[in-house]
């Protein structure tokens, strides 16, 4: 069951007081976001500079890592995207996890299916993109040719959909063996679960549609396929109910995703991971505080914070922990850099996903950029 917060656990004003996530205990605020990155190599198999990058960061009071897919395609070239599905992407990721922990973090595996925004070229012969409803997403997906624009998706069957269902729960349970301390579902930013849950996307007049109630069905069997596997509280859920990432919509995100945040309650979830700006772009809806008030458990905010609106959001009691994107890019140690209130360091956008250690493992924590200072200082 999911544990209802106390008070004084909700509002402590102090984004760098622990926190306990089940049973884990976390020593600060400050998380890791998940985000794609392109490095696995052919197969989709971790490589070493994965595991470094993540050891790196392993200062974060929580890592999540890039989205890892669950679902067998075929092998593009690298630069790729990761996958859990082979015995050889386990050991691969043990790496990862092994060199994590060896650095005192701790980290949880995004599970996700692109659904309708998978490229064809990186599906098996014959196979074809799929999504709730056959709605193209729009704008391109990047490939190893390049962008190419979305296609209209096949509407999955009754029976395909139970598939994914066991294949989310298979990877949850390959995530424990590759020794992750838990798993995220990925119910965000134009996958498949978000696709399943909007209206824009799902236009299904079945079990699987129309009511929000409906539209929470898919997500709701996966996380009892992923809790299978764990049965502590580690597995989390990220949801962003109004990023139009990827041509997605909602017709009232405040209310349908109030509706399916309530049926959360009560299956277990560690917490619930929301992408949404501090502060809204006037007329968009703000949808984050009202999943506060109605979702019992503990609350990750996402969605370009900074140290003064990450502490706001803290003191007000709008989240449990705060997850950073970029500014872990080009800040390794960036829990330290908020914690003594120094400038961080730029990413270059360029190295986001071109592949290679540069942009990548290259950025230098404090103490090596003072050492490399100190020798520069030493030879001029």
């Amino acid at each position: 069951m999911t544990r209802a917060l106390a008070a004084e656990e909700r509002v402590t004003g102090d984004l760098f007081a622990p926190f306990r996530l089940g049973e884990l205990k976390l020593p600060h605020r400050i998380v890791m976001a998940p985000m794609t990155r392109r490095r696995a190599a052919a197969g989709k198999l971790p490589t070493d500079i994965m595991a470094r990058h993540y050891a790196q960061r392993a200062g974060a009071a929580l890592i999540v890592s890039e989205s890892i897919e669950i679902d067998t395609t075929s092998a593009p070239e690298p630069p790729t995207r990761p996958a859990l599905v082979t015995e050889s992407q386990v050991e691969a990721w043990r790496r990862v996890t092994a060199a994590v922990h060896a650095a005192g973090g701790r980290i949880f595996a995004q599970i996700s299916h692109m659904g309708r925004t998978s490229p064809p070229s990186q599906l098996p012969a014959g196979d074809w993109p799929v999504g709730p409803s056959a709605i193209a997403a729009e704008g391109t997906v990047y490939t190893a040719q390049g962008p190419q624009p979305y296609v209209v998706p096949r509407q999955l069957t009754f029976p395909e959909i139970a598939g994914l269902v066991e294949r989310f729960g298979a990877a949850s349970a390959r995530a424990r063996e590759a020794g992750f301390d838990g798993v995220e579902i990925h119910g965000a930013n134009g996958y498949l679960i978000d696709q399943f849950l909007r209206d824009g996307s799902n236009r299904r007049e079945d079990a699987y549609g129309g009511s929000p109630e409906a539209r929470a069905r898919f997500v709701i069997e996966v996380i009892e396929a992923v809790r299978a596997h764990w049965p502590e509280p580690r597995v989390g859920l990220r949801l962003s109910p109004t990023n139009g990432f990827q041509g997605m919509s909602d017709s009232d995100p405040a209310g349908n995703f109030g509706c399916i945040v309530a049926r959360l309650n009560g299956l277990g979830l560690a917490y619930l991971h929301v992408v949404e700006q501090p502060v809204q772009p006037e007329g968009a809806p703000e949808v984050a505080r009202r999943l506060r008030r109605i979702f019992r458990g503990p609350l990750i905010r996402a969605g370009g914070y900074g140290r003064a609106t990450a502490a706001a959001a803290i003191a007000a009691g709008e989240a449990d922990l705060v997850a950073f994107g970029q500014a872990f890019i080009a800040n390794p140690d960036l829990p330290e850099r908020l914690r003594r209130g120094l400038p961080l360091a730029a990413a270059d956008r360029a190295t986001f996903y071109a592949g290679g250690p540069k942009g990548y493992v290259d950025y230098p924590a404090l103490a090596d950029a003072a050492r490399s200072d100190d020798r520069a200082g030493r030879t001029a």
